[in-house]
């Protein structure tokens, strides 16, 4: 357990869920505080408070007191470390600010154990078997997850930022120029990562390929697919699917397009209401789950099924698939002008 400060972690009382994700991104703790002009406590916001308020359909420009624990435990600077301690364990929190006899907030502890340090066996699958029709022609020699991005091939970005993470296991769905994709990474040793290859004779959508792991995985598993750039931790998702016990998890994004015209609202032929080009917000697959191993058997050796199928299933057997928010930057490189916001912004992905 450690007393961080809290300078990197304080946000204003009119900062919006947006400058909080900042305050939690930057600080590495999972946290923001907001204090007053006095230094009070205002309330505390931690990342799954932020994930939570984003499935309950809050916007990112939203206040970010919506999203706010208002009335969080809170220790003074007259308790122990020890009494700290056991009382963060009591109540099974990460955070726990410490005030001063006046009331003024001086720090925050944060749990010893948070961040999970060292490296995790969860499997991670990468589907890199499409052709990339839509990049084509850059794609006619060259599959899409070799596509450069800076100095460094889309795929290798990936499989770096999942070493960077401790995960070790990878495997890779290949069948568009296989060979290309099995010739740059190899093992993956060079990464410090231990890869192997899931080979489709034909396409197989996004978890056809997943079936060749049947009676192969035992545990929980990451499937991704290979052509998203994302600053994402994996382990936060791992983190959120076994607190929801779901069989499956899919990470997604919220997607905002604005109508180009005023829109009338009707009851019946009568009026209500007229709103000039408004704002609506969905939430979209962003291509990142965890899966259970059991959702193997639902798929049949050699035959087509896309990840949105394959959960289908699951929750047509009667089990449950949670939506794990990514508030994270997050790309999807399928189109060319993907590619190109990819390699105008390339520093920003490739480094480590």
């Amino acid at each position: 357990m450690s007393l961080v400060d809290i300078g990197k972690l304080r946000i204003p009382p009119n900062a919006s869920v947006r400058d909080a994700i900042t305050a939690i991104d930057q600080s590495g703790h999972q946290i923001a505080i907001m204090l007053g002009g006095d230094d009070r406590l205002l309330g505390l916001i931690t990342d799954g408070d932020v994930r939570r308020g984003i499935i309950r359909g809050i916007s990112l420009e939203s206040p970010a007191t919506e999203v706010m624990n208002a009335t969080p435990t809170v220790a003074t600077t007259s308790n122990s470390r020890e009494e700290i301690s056991s009382r963060m364990v009591e109540l099974a929190v990460r955070h726990m600010p410490v005030a001063d006899e006046h009331g003024v907030i001086v720090g925050v502890f944060v749990r010893s154990d948070f961040g999970s340090p060292g490296t995790v066996s969860t499997p991670v699958v990468l589907m890199a078997g499409g052709r990339g029709q839509r990049l084509y022609p850059l794609t006619k020699d060259v599959p899409k997850p070799m596509l450069p991005i800076g100095n460094m091939p889309l795929l290798e970005i990936i499989l770096r930022n999942l070493a960077a993470q401790g995960f070790v296991n990878v495997s890779i769905s290949v069948n568009y120029l296989a060979e290309v994709i099995m010739d740059h990474v190899g093992d993956g040793g060079a990464m410090g990562l231990n890869v192997s290859y899931l080979h489709e004779d034909k396409p197989l959508g996004t978890a056809g390929a997943l079936a060749q792991l049947q009676g192969v995985i035992a545990e929980t598993f990451v499937v991704m697919n290979s052509d998203l750039l994302t600053q994402v931790n994996l382990r936060r998702l791992l983190a959120f699917h076994q607190e929801q016990e779901a069989n499956a998890t899919v990470g997604v994004r919220e997607y905002v397009f604005e109508v180009p015209f005023g829109v009338v609202n009707l009851d019946g032929s009568r009026v209500e209401s007229m709103v000039e080009k408004p704002l609506h917000r969905s939430l979209v697959n962003a291509g990142i789950y965890a899966v259970e191993p059991a959702a193997l058997s639902l798929l049949k050796q050699d035959e087509y099924c896309d990840m949105p199928s394959l959960l289908g299933l699951i929750m047509a057997s009667k089990q449950a698939v949670s939506a794990f928010p990514i508030h994270e930057q997050w790309l999807d490189v399928g189109r060319p002008e993907d590619l190109a916001q990819a390699r105008n912004d390339s520093e920003r992905w490739t480094a480590q």
